[in-house]
């Protein structure tokens, strides 16, 4: 069995707040002002692409504590789409044919089309989630409350509903093959910034002896969201209107990813009993959305990561 105590076996010299996300043959890394694409094409060559200047000229909004969480998980997710589209042409997979509403919505828009279309995907991906952590568990709790009286073993039930879902969720993706192709990149993209995290130069030889698990991951992530909404949500008021109960979480919902935002970067940015013990149920499911890289995708990683590492010590985007 795979150890994640490794991880903590090992301290790392030197903490980021780099962060990324795989792609279709490909990784994206962020960092202070600076965001990187690097992408494996067909014919077997790297292709990069950067843009920032590396300096934070982040808006307060984006900067202020609880209230910056919700805002850059959505930019991150808009950058995300952004550059997951991108892959996909560079690593040669070719798009279906455009469907008939498709194609009068960009004869409608024009140049905005593309634009349009990645926030309408990701308001529906939103709306998704949503549906599945939000409506589909209050909706079996609802049910349940007919027979069960007790607040607490509800709750209990909602959230058990939530991280089942998570983990089945998780499950199924990863045997699909694109995805699981998907997964080893995410590892890759977790062992670079380990490496780097390491003090040590990032070679695949180097990249390869650490771990595919970090704290800061978007699995992690999504978990926390999950554990924090049990919580904040416990304190509603059950026995009204199913969609009263919904709207009132969906109006907490920011309040639930600031909270987890916060603690993601607590997380990432100190070593300690407490980051360890809130960081292992994450650790642990990325055991699902992690798979170990081949050389030739640390590759890719490394190119993404080398362009984001501040050029001067210390210089952090936290």
């Amino acid at each position: 069995m795979e150890q994640i105590e490794n991880m903590e076996q090992k301290q790392p010299s030197k903490k980021t707040s780099i962060g990324g996300q795989a792609l279709i043959e490909g990784v994206m890394m962020r960092g202070v002002g600076i965001t990187c694409l690097a992408v494996r094409q067909t014919d077997g060559t790297i292709y990069t692409e950067q843009w920032g200047d590396g300096e934070d000229s982040r808006p307060w909004y984006k900067r202020t504590p609880i209230i910056r969480g919700g805002f850059n998980f959505i930019e991150m997710m808009v950058l995300g789409y952004k550059c997951l589209m991108k892959s996909a042409e560079l690593a040669g997979f070719e798009d279906e044919e455009p469907s008939a509403f498709e194609k009068k919505l960009a004869s409608l828009l024009g140049d905005k089309f593309s634009t349009v279309m990645t926030y309408l995907v990701v308001a529906l991906g939103v709306a998704l989630a949503m549906g599945l952590f939000v409506v589909l568990p209050a909706f079996v709790a609802g049910l349940l409350a007919k027979v069960i009286h007790s607040q607490l073993i509800l709750t209990v039930v909602e959230g058990v509903t939530k991280i089942g879902l998570l983990i089945a969720y998780l499950g199924l993706v990863a045997q699909m093959d694109e995805i699981h192709r998907m997964y080893q990149y995410h590892g890759a993209e977790h062992k670079t910034i380990a490496c780097y995290e390491a003090g040590e130069e990032l070679t695949p030889a180097n990249v390869k002896k650490h771990t595919r698990f970090h704290p800061r991951c978007g699995t992690s992530f999504l978990l926390i969201v999950l554990v924090i909404s049990i919580l904040v949500f416990s304190i509603l008021p059950r026995g009204g209107s199913l969609w009263i109960t919904v709207g009132l979480k969906l109006l907490l919902m920011p309040l639930v990813v600031g909270i987890a935002y916060e603690i993601i970067k607590l997380a990432g940015r100190y070593d300690n009993w407490l980051t360890r013990l809130i960081s292992k149920p994450g650790l642990w499911l990325q055991r699902l959305t992690t798979k170990e890289p081949d050389e030739s995708m640390m590759e890719v990683a490394i190119a993404a990561m080398k362009p984001c590492i501040p050029k001067e010590e210390g210089l952090d985007n936290w």
